[in-house]
């Protein structure tokens, strides 16, 4: 590895990067069955000793977004058919979809598709996670209590708009899931807690103004 953020791994066929600034190491590429990513190995990653179908897939299980590649072909990585948002229990917001995410830089591809968004409030790099939420012992089950308004639609452009010192605005089709993998919320649009503060997670309740919560 290097001292640059992104290391870039070459295939004949199609290329894999990999952000430092993304990632927070839930280990879904080394747990991929499989020689494409192997630990200890150097380089860490070999496009070439697996096909590029599984390539493509491997690196689209990345739920911060810090995996992408580039398929010499032409062929980009598509949007989910479905917009969703994951509540980690004690941890982040898991978000897959055909993401709009305001001010992320162009270098960094994986966004399009898939984030990892922070949710305790003690994030140095907001508004994306950086495992902060441990050394905060940030506790909360990821339970969503309200069901929301419906949806007559999926997928579609998902804009993802972190608010001043504020909440996380999404605007586009949705559907929330709770830590247990239940669908528990579908609608157009919400407002989700991004302080830790809040006493209706993950929906923003204003508490961050008396929290005193600082987006920068």
């Amino acid at each position: 590895m290097t001292d640059e953020p992104i290391t870039r791994f070459e295939g004949k066929e199609i290329d894999v990067s990999w952000d430092a600034r993304l990632c927070i190491h839930v280990g879904e590429c080394g747990k991929a069955e499989g020689d494409l990513f192997v630990g200890g190995r150097k380089p860490w990653c070999v496009p070439d000793l697996v096909s590029k179908a599984e390539v493509r897939e491997v690196v689209e299980r990345c739920p911060s977004g810090a995996l992408s590649y580039r398929d010499k072909d032409g062929l980009p990585e598509s949007a989910p058919p479905d917009n969703r948002l994951m509540v980690a229990y004690n941890g982040p917001y898991y978000l897959t979809g055909d993401l709009q995410i305001e001010g992320a830089p162009e270098d960094m591809p994986g966004l399009r598709h898939r984030a990892a968004l922070c949710r305790c409030g003690a994030s140095n790099n907001k508004p994306f996670c950086d495992n902060s939420h441990f050394e905060a012992r940030f506790e909360d089950a990821g339970a969503v209590g309200e069901p929301g308004p419906g949806l007559a639609a999926t997928g579609g452009p998902l804009t993802v708009r972190a608010m001043r010192d504020g909440p996380l605005k999404v605007e586009g089709n949705l559907a929330i899931l709770a830590a247990s993998g239940r669908v528990a919320w579908k609608g157009v649009g919400a407002a989700l807690c991004r302080c830790g503060a809040s006493r209706n997670k993950p929906f923003c309740d204003g508490s961050h103004r008396a929290a005193g919560f600082k987006s920068d």
